[in-house]
């Protein structure tokens, strides 16, 4: 699952914490953790959120796309 590589990436970009991330995410850092080790699938409306937080596309985290631009129409 490439998208757990992402995740990881964007958030350390950042100079974050897991535990940073789950603040945001309204959820414990235990919990944020399976989701970037795949233990656990990352729900929809965590993968909105974080793709606005990093100004990503959710393809982009998916890797569907390199570009990690946003494009809004």
């Amino acid at each position: 699952m490439y998208y757990l590589q992402r995740l990881k990436d964007l958030r350390e970009d950042k100079d974050l914490q897991q535990s940073d991330i789950a603040k945001l995410l309204n959820t414990t850092q235990p919990q944020y953790s399976r989701y970037e080790t795949g233990e656990r699938e990352l729900p929809i409306r965590h993968l909105v959120t974080l793709a606005d937080f990093y100004g990503v596309s959710a393809d982009y985290i998916l890797g569907r796309t390199n570009d990690k631009k946003l494009h809004i129409k």
